[in-house]
């Protein structure tokens, strides 16, 4: 896609900047720098340490072109709570790079701007891409990157995928038996519990977060936690915890999951295009895989998520912001740097289309996620993670369902309330 001459919008983006108008800690640039705001005459550009390094040849490059300075800061952790603090005070980027399940909590604190993309763009983006960078009727980033877990086998020791978590539980078993491994699932929990890693059994199992409205929309005044269903589900959750088949465990975390699978100690791993990294240097052969869910049950529904560009509202240069993520984002080229940066499936098609052809594993992760549901980017999606990680925990642990995940959707709907 050829990129449209900006003189103008450049020389409106000078005016307006002439008159003045991403289970967080305060963080730092990559750099050990100080975040800067950006100056009148340049495009600042906030994105985790990967996507920095990726983008900054492509940010010289339309800068070049376009007679302005871009400039690509690192921001190594917190991004989310970093840039709504830096917009609050004035002083943050113009774009700024992150997940989709930002978008309630920007627009909430006036942080981003909706982006203005044609007919031609939105039609050569995922639709499922699209769908979740939508909130309250309006696109409000670029999607350029999709994710959802998946399951990830040793072929060697489980040749075949599992239909079915009791499947897993019982292949699993057998491999146990014969001292070949010494887990039976590598599925995060840790002491404080993991939604996001849990969803695909809770949803298999009957239970949601939130209803959806008539358009199909997360509904926040649906609160699904503490339902009879969610119920229901950690019932069924609790026969794979540690005073069940143990294939739950607490002492499987975030920092040693994809570890203990690549270290051939458990057959089975839930988790995303960012492990397989770390799968292909251990030299294991492997195949992916949806999730399985439990015999008789819903399918096991992952969430999508999506990384994009936002437009910042607090930008000296909201214009040139603009067109840098409708007219560059877009670009193939673009997004296929950002894929080798980070393999994950890109949400341009045109770009999905040329790296699929050498990576097998993208059309895989996709149709793990083909019954996934958008990770809702509500605001009252904030009030979920702890209460219902750590009750999730509890359960696996040994506590009592339905008094757990009971308690746990009164803390959610006492935050949500306030």
């Amino acid at each position: 896609m050829r990129i449209r001459p900006i003189a103008a919008v450049l020389t409106c983006a000078l005016a307006l900047a002439g008159c003045g108008g991403g289970g967080d800690d305060k963080t730092a640039p990559g750099s050990g720098e100080s975040a800067a705001p950006a100056g009148q005459n340049e495009l600042l550009i906030w994105a985790d340490d990967k996507r920095s390094a990726a983008l900054k040849p492509f940010a010289e490059k339309f800068g070049a072109e376009n007679g302005v300075t871009v400039k690509v800061q690192a921001i190594s952790k917190d991004q989310q709570t970093t840039f709504v603090t830096a917009s609050q005070q004035g002083s943050g980027p113009d774009v700024m790079v992150g997940a989709h399940d930002w978008i309630g909590n920007l627009v909430q604190n006036g942080a981003i701007d909706p982006v203005q993309l044609s007919p031609e763009q939105t039609s050569g983006l995922n639709p499922n891409a699209l769908k979740a960078v939508t909130f309250n009727g309006q696109t409000y980033g670029v999607p350029y990157a999709m994710e959802n877990l998946a399951l990830i086998r040793n072929t060697d020791l489980a040749p075949q995928a599992p239909a079915t978590i009791e499947a897993l539980v019982s292949e699993a078993g057998k491999l146990k038996a014969a001292k070949k491994v010494s887990e039976t699932l590598c599925l995060q929990v840790g002491q404080n519990g993991d939604a996001y890693h849990l969803y695909p059994l809770y949803s298999s199992a009957g239970g949601n977060l939130f209803g959806t409205s008539a358009n199909g929309d997360y509904d926040p005044k649906n609160l699904g936690v503490g339902k009879p269903e969610s119920v229901e589900a950690f019932k069924k959750i609790a026969t794979l915890g540690e005073k069940g088949s143990g294939a739950l465990k607490r002492s499987i975390t975030p920092e040693n999951s994809i570890a203990t699978f690549t270290g051939k100690k458990c057959a089975f791993l839930v988790s995303g295009p960012w492990a397989i990294t770390d799968v292909k240097k251990a030299k294991l052969k492997y195949d992916i895989s949806p999730v399985p869910g439990f015999d008789g049950g819903q399918p096991a529904r992952p969430f999508l998520g999506v990384q994009s560009f936002y437009v910042a509202s607090k930008g000296k240069n909201k214009a040139l912001a603009q067109e840098f993520v409708t007219n560059y984002v877009t670009t193939p080229e673009l997004a296929v740097a950002l894929y080798e940066a980070e393999p994950r499936p890109p949400a341009l098609t045109a770009a999905f289309d040329q790296v699929k052809a050498q990576d097998a594993d993208l059309e895989k992760f996709i149709a793990a996620g083909k019954d996934g549901q958008p990770l809702p980017a509500i605001p009252e999606m904030a009030a979920i993670w702890d209460p219902f990680g750590k009750a999730e925990a509890a359960v696996i642990g040994g506590a009592d369902p339905a008094k757990t995940i009971t308690a746990a959707g009164r803390t959610i709907s006492a935050a949500i309330s306030k």
